[in-house]
């Protein structure tokens, strides 16, 4: 929805030498280094891991190079494109108490040329225990004139303690209109594809920069996702054994993305079972199979499945064994979908 976007037009408003009470002034040199992303008194701190160049305790400077030039290119990312970005492979990227010390040493200096440091935290879920208690006395008394911006997308994931010193600010879906104008001006697409696209993505930006780009990512998560209904339906276990293996030797964000998806279909399709077609986002190839579909998906077992696939979804987060948990979860599916309404 833009969160990565408007917290740096927000940093760069209040450092803007000649702001307006609309907007900073875009041309004054401080505006100029925003845009850029190498204001000396712009910090940015986001989950990292280890790769084949940083093998031992990374921290997001090592990544800034990376971090620029994904953010200049297209604020709206998710959190899987920016692990492949920083080539990661199938770790999963945190924000740890390294950071932690790297973020006080950055904050106890003065600042170099603007009225304001900024430090923005993007996915401050992802930040462990132990960071965010030796953050906690910076972020309840920060040094003069300093700014955490805190970014998340689920903040029930944030311990209380951090929670507690923040002002939370809502940022809503984006609207149809302004949508629509950035896919046709930003992206360059045509007004139906763009109308689709923003239908389809039901506010979310990077699903529909991703439906505009044919995303691979939606076209796999579609074929195992076919793949696992028709399997479950004729219980073919040895099958399912084999789908399973196949899954679990994904990355653990492709894991997590291909149970969101899943989730989002058992939703699409009890729309339908409800009668409710024209609320559900579903493309042409999604909408073919669904149509045969549907009547599996209903009052009696909606509530179900989705407990499985969220129970899938935080045992993958918790580092589970994928085969365990996809077969778990599939066996259980089996009795689901044939259940009766």
């Amino acid at each position: 929805s833009g969160k990565v976007a408007l917290a740096i037009a927000y940093a760069q408003y209040i450092n803007c030498a000649n702001r307006t009470p609309e907007d900073s002034c875009g041309i004054c040199p401080s505006c100029a280094k925003y845009q850029k992303l190498i204001h000396p008194d712009l910090h940015f701190v986001y989950p990292v891991a280890t790769n084949k160049t940083i093998t031992k305790d990374p921290v997001s400077e090592d990544f800034i190079k990376q971090w620029r030039e994904l953010v200049l290119k297209n604020p709206y990312f998710s959190l899987l494109q920016w692990y492949e970005a920083i080539d990661i492979e199938n770790k999963q990227g945190i924000i740890g108490k390294n950071e932690s010390q790297e973020i006080i040493r950055k904050l106890n200096l003065k600042s170099f040329e603007a009225e304001y440091k900024v430090m923005i935290i993007w996915m401050a879920e992802r930040m462990n225990d132990s960071a965010a208690n030796k953050l906690l006395k910076m972020i309840e008394e920060p040094p003069q004139k300093t700014i955490f911006l805190l970014i998340s997308e689920n903040m029930g994931l944030i311990i209380p303690t951090i929670l507690s010193r923040a002002q939370l600010v809502k940022i809503f879906k984006v609207k149809q209109d302004d949508a629509l104008n950035y896919l046709v001006k930003k992206h360059s697409a045509g007004e139906q594809q763009a109308h689709d696209a923003v239908k389809l993505s039901d506010g979310n930006l990077v699903t529909a920069i991703g439906l505009l780009d044919a995303d691979q990512d939606n076209s796999f998560n579609f074929e195992k996702f076919v793949e696992l209904m028709r399997l479950c339906w004729k219980k073919d276990v040895l099958g399912l054994l084999k789908w399973c293996e196949e899954v679990a030797a994904l990355g653990r964000e492709q894991q997590k993305n291909f149970l969101s998806y899943t989730l989002r279909m058992a939703r699409e399709n009890y729309m339908m079972n409800c009668k409710v077609p024209e609320i559900a986002l579903l493309t042409a190839k999604e909408q073919d199979f669904s149509s045969k579909f549907f009547p599996f998906i209903h009052s009696n077992n909606i509530g179900s499945i989705s407990d499985e696939l969220n129970r899938a979804q935080y045992h993958i987060e918790a580092n589970a064994n994928g085969r365990i948990v996809f077969l778990d979860m599939a066996l259980k599916l089996i009795k689901l979908i044939k259940s009766e309404k």
